[in-house]
């Protein structure tokens, strides 16, 4: 009698059975990988300076999706939202009136509500008009339709914003931004 055809036996049921948990766990890994990124957390490259100073280009970040599930974007939150000019492209700003608000530029300040903003995050960048795009007409003050939201870049001399595209509708945010994970000496949470 042959011992190791008995031995090759047991064997082949083994491999077979650690190549199915190996595929399962990869399964089960991709799903709550998706999950997350659906549901969750999404990471994005930061490509424009339309942030800056408090994003840079280059920067990567996460945006969570759960705030939003119970709650409305609020002001000084900074959002993603699809592009209202290209809705497959995601765009990063800092949420400055909600629905019912009045905005107006005045002097190069932004005032809400006839309350002029206090906007440290601005570094002192004037925020004056854009002419905006093809088809959309804003005329100041602009008040903000219900379910709308008026967003700005922090750095409002090179920001193509809500005074370019007028407001984004709510239903158009993905995430409110809340951390940058990389390049390292940029790590740490974003403030509202």
């Amino acid at each position: 009698m042959d011992y190791g055809d008995h031995a090759s036996e047991r064997q082949r049921p083994s491999l077979l059975r650690n190549a199915l948990s190996l595929v399962g766990t990869i399964a089960l890994f991709v799903a709550i990988t998706w999950g997350l990124r659906l549901f969750v957390l999404q990471p994005y490259e930061i490509p424009s300076g339309s942030m800056e100073e408090t994003i840079q280009v280059g920067d990567m970040l996460f945006s969570e999706k759960i705030s939003y599930y119970v709650g409305e974007p609020a002001y000084g939150d900074i959002v993603t939202f699809a592009d209202p000019e290209i809705p497959s492209r995601t765009l990063i700003k800092r949420v400055i009136a909600t629905g019912g608000q009045t905005v107006d530029l005045v002097d190069g300040n932004v005032v809400v509500d006839g309350k002029v903003l206090v906007e440290p995050y601005t570094d002192g960048k004037p925020s004056y008009p854009l002419t905006p795009a093809y088809g959309t007409s804003l005329i100041y003050p602009y008040t903000v339709p219900e379910g709308y939201l008026w967003v700005m870049g922090d750095n409002r001399t090179n920001s193509q914003d809500s005074r370019y595209f007028g407001a984004v509708d709510s239903k158009s945010v993905t995430g409110k931004a809340f951390f940058v994970y990389w390049p390292l000496d940029h790590l740490g949470p974003l403030m509202s």
